[in-house]
Parts: structure tokens; C-alpha cells; sequence
């Protein structure tokens, strides 16, 4: 085989070298947790915050199976007026206390003088609630709900606020910085490997022109000797 014949067989560049399972695996953990971080804080303090409503945590069984223990719960307020039977509600059980009932509305009475009381009753609870509700006790409309996170939501809201949050931010803000930093290295590590390939399929080029230069000089003295 000819010099020029074997140069024609050489590969023209160098593949970067795929990266490997465990990579992109890496990869799409890290996005996960990030997106599930953004979205939990999302639903338990943005969006709450944003509409005026309130997150809350279901803390016994009187609504399961629909909202069972642990259920975080977000309650809109709503005009009194708007509350049909099916709708459930929150609602305060003494005036100036902070603890509160969420149940369903089961029977609405409305009074010759155009007032209106709720009958509540938990879906889990055999009976309805003692005591008819006051629409000034009304707190607010269940908008939506998200399982298992209600204690956390708790634990976000509670004592551990006021160092809990600003945790999160500054996690959140490295770990966007390890993003960056990483995504610069790995550009700048492939500027390199591009720089060298590039640099060596020059060095190939230069060494097959020198080959076939000697080639043609070989075949041009050949010739110059049969003739």
C-alpha cells in the first residue's frame, strides 16, 4: 500500500468522548430536586402569599379519605354569599382564638332577617358539627391541596422560619453558582479538547501533504528512469 493510499484511510477527527450514565443520571437528580425544591416553596409560601390565602395543615382524620393527617391545605377567602352545600370551608371556632375547623358544608339556613348559618360536617364524621357556623367565623374556601407536606409546611411556618428561609435562599444561590461554575469549565474544557484535535488533525494534514509530496518525487525520479 502506497503512502498516499494508506493517508486516504485515516479518520478525519477525534469524537469527543460521550459522557456516561452516571452523568446524565447525576444530571437529572440535581434538576429534580431543584425543580421539587421551587416547586414546594412555590405552593406552601409564593402562591399563598400572592393570592392572600392561607396554608394550612389537617392535623386529624375527620376529613379523610380526601384530605387525611399531613395534607397541606390552602384556604381562599371567599364572600359568604358564594358558599353553596358541597363547599368546604374553614372556619374559626371561637372568636379571637387561633384554632380553627375545615369541613364541609352539609345544609345552609337562611334566616327572614337574609342572614345565613352553615351546618359543617367532617366526611369522616358519623354526625355534623355541634354548633351552626356565623359567616363571621368563615375563614376561607379550600382552593387546593397537596399530601404529606402539610407538616412541613408547618415546620416552614412555625419557629424555624426566621433562619429556615434564608437557608434555602442562600442554598438555592450556590447551588446556581455550582450550575454556572460548572457549566464554564465544561465549556472551557471543550474549547481545549477542540483547540488539540484541531492541532492534531494539522499536524496529520501536514505529515500526509509531506508524505504525498515524497510520493509524487518518487514516482517523478520512477519515471525519470524508464524514460
Amino acid at each position: 500500500m502506497t503512502t498516499r493510499a494508506a493517508a486516504r484511510s485515516v479518520a478525519h477527527a477525534d469524537e469527543e468522548k460521550p459522557h456516561g450514565v452516571l452523568h446524565y443520571l447525576g444530571m437529572g437528580i440535581s434538576g429534580g430536586l431543584f425543580a421539587l425544591v421551587v416547586l414546594i416553596g412555590a405552593l406552601v409560601i409564593v402562591i399563598p402569599n400572592l393570592a392572600g390565602a392561607m396554608p394550612l395543615t389537617v392535623l386529624t382524620s375527620s376529613m379523610e379519605p380526601r384530605l387525611p393527617p399531613g395534607t397541606l391545605i390552602v384556604v381562599k377567602p371567599i364572600e359568604t354569599e358564594q358558599i353553596v352545600v358541597g363547599d368546604v370551608i374553614t372556619y374559626q371556632i371561637k372568636s379571637g382564638e387561633p384554632g380553627v375547623i375545615t369541613h364541609r358544608v352539609a345544609g345552609i339556613t337562611n334566616s327572614s332577617d337574609g342572614s345565613r348559618t352553615f351546618t359543617l360536617k367532617g366526611d369522616n364524621n358519623d354526625v355534623a358539627d355541634e354548633l351552626q357556623v356565623l359567616p363571621v367565623q368563615v375563614q376561607g374556601k379550600l382552593w387546593y391541596s397537596v399530601p404529606w407536606i402539610g407538616y412541613l409546611s408547618n415546620f416552614v411556618n412555625g419557629s424555624a422560619k426566621s433562619w429556615l428561609v434564608p437557608v434555602i435562599a442562600v442554598a438555592l444561590f450556590v447551588y446556581a453558582g455550582f450550575m454556572i461554575a460548572s457549566g464554564i469549565i465544561s465549556s472551557a474544557h471543550k474549547r481545549k479538547r477542540r483547540r488539540a484535535r484541531a492541532q492534531r488533525e494539522a499536524d496529520r494534514a501536514a505529515s500526509i501533504e509531506a508524505a504525498m509530496d515524497a510520493d509524487e518525487v518518487e514516482l517523478a525520479d520512477n519515471t525519470m528512469r524508464l524514460g
